[in-house]
């Protein structure tokens, strides 16, 4: 989705990996890794993942270190976190392609959905077409890790869903581009990722892009799009199975790797009409592009976890050293279900969630007699030392701050610094249904039961 280039070649690139048997299930939204330990599945932070196809079977360091996330939180209708995207404006043929569509900051275009979802909504209006296209550029980059978006993509003949990465200096192809995920209408089971650069910004001759194929559509259910970048390599994969991978070997000779030189940005957009998609039809518009998380992960090539990300509020700053003594054990809600850290990730910011009791390390929390609750030895806490109703619940590094200190009012906890009670979003009693804090009112959805 470069500059002036929207695919890897002047066609759809070969087929470089069988079809995923059965359709590999996608990983669902927000999902924790607890609901392996039903199935006896070992659960680590570093994951080993499957190789198919021509994917190098190697896999040095690891990608466990969470350094950027946007999960979507927000109002509905509202715009973009602006301190994570800006977005990019105009019109197609400024992309190159032949693109039709014009990129808006409208709301109508972009938006967070109040589900915890950015929303990216190609339409047709009048005469012209419209969608967004948001970047991180100068908010976020990060060279090599794990770059990684939970999307279902829309549907249609002559649209270009994408979510792809371009080198922070530089113009297009010396400054290097990476699609981690792309897919035309006309093919709803299949996604592609390739690499752009100086001299390989045009037909793939040397197979550095790769695609794989599941047997159902796409677009019917969210998937995880993900690559893993690390020196002289780029692997792709889809719900976690790596379908391809591109190295030094796999660029034209005499031509630069310009993947070890430089951080690279994040883009999302949805495309409409070009040389590679076609044409759209205008009665299968308004489609959407629904991106439930993005996630960018360190690479440490020993093995080592970086220092975490930098406090992001004053109470984040020096944690106290201390640890609580308490009771330990699951903290049990609305349907039975247990609060539970998802993906059983330590990482900060990781989301704080209702899941099937399981009784894996996610879900056994010290009450701590400062007031804390902790699992996984970190503190539940309330994001960004937020106080309005639907500010999200959080797995942090242990300050010490009273966003992280719970009081007990007969069935309910309340967070100190707002003084509203932990509630499970929507009433809802679902899977992977988020916790937030909300005006205490005592519904079923507010009612935990403690360890004691």
């Amino acid at each position: 989705m470069g500059r002036y280039t929207s695919y890897a070649c002047n066609g759809p690139l070969p087929v470089m990996s069988p079809p995923l048997a059965g359709g590999i299930a996608p990983l669902p939204r927000k999902a924790t890794v607890a609901a392996l330990a039903l199935l006896g599945v070992g659960v680590g932070v570093a994951i080993a993942v499957p190789m198919i196809g021509n994917a190098s079977a190697a896999t040095t360091g690891t990608f466990d270190q969470l350094t950027w996330a946007d999960e979507f939180d927000g109002p509905a209708g509202s715009r973009i976190d602006p301190s994570k995207w800006t977005y990019d404006i105009g019109f197609g043929e400024q992309w190159g392609n032949n693109e039709y569509q014009t990129y808006t900051d409208s709301t109508a275009n972009v938006q967070r959905d109040g589900q915890g979802h950015l929303v990216i909504t190609a339409r047709k209006e009048g005469a012209k077409y419209t969608s967004g296209r948001i970047k991180t550029e100068t908010k976020f980059s990060q060279k090599y890790g794990r770059f990684e978006a939970n999307i279902k993509i829309p549907r249609g003949p002559g649209l270009l869903p994408a979510f792809w990465a371009m080198g922070n200096d530089g113009d297009w192809p010396a400054n290097g581009e990476i699609d981690i995920m792309e897919n035309v209408g006309d093919e709803p089971k299949t996604v592609y990722g390739t690499i752009h650069g100086p001299g390989y910004d045009g037909e793939d001759t040397t197979h550095r892009g790769g695609d794989t194929s599941i047997r159902t559509d796409l677009s019917a259910d969210f998937h995880r799009y993900a690559i893993d970048w690390s020196p002289n390599s780029v692997k792709w994969s889809l719900d976690g199975t790596v379908y391809h991978e591109s190295t030094p070997a796999n660029i034209p000779a005499g031509t630069k790797w310009v993947f070890n030189d430089q951080p690279f940005y994040m883009l999302l957009n949805v495309a409409v009409g070009g040389d590679w998609p076609g044409a759209p039809v205008d009665s299968v518009l308004p489609q959407q592009m629904i991106v439930d998380y993005v996630r960018v992960y360190a690479y440490n090539q020993d093995g080592t976890p970086p220092n975490p990300p930098a406090a992001t509020s004053p109470s984040r700053s020096n944690p106290p050293t201390v640890s609580p003594t308490g009771p330990t054990g699951p903290i049990v809600g609305l349907g039975g279900k247990c609060v539970d850290v998802a993906d059983a990730n330590p990482a900060n910011g990781t989301v704080v969630q209702l899941y099937t009791c399981n009784n894996s390390p996610a879900q056994q929390w010290t009450v701590g007699k400062d007031g804390t609750l902790r699992a996984l030895g970190k503190c539940m806490d309330v994001a960004g030392v937020g106080t309005a109703n639907g500010t999200r619940v959080q797995l942090w590094d242990c300050t010490g701050g009273s966003n992280q200190k719970w009081t007990a009012t007969g069935a309910t906890l309340r967070a100190v610094n707002s003084g509203r009670c932990l509630d499970a979003r929507n009433v809802s009693s679902a899977d992977r249904t988020p916790l937030q804090i909300w005006d205490c009112r005592g519904g079923a959805n507010q009612q935990w039961k403690r360890p004691a």
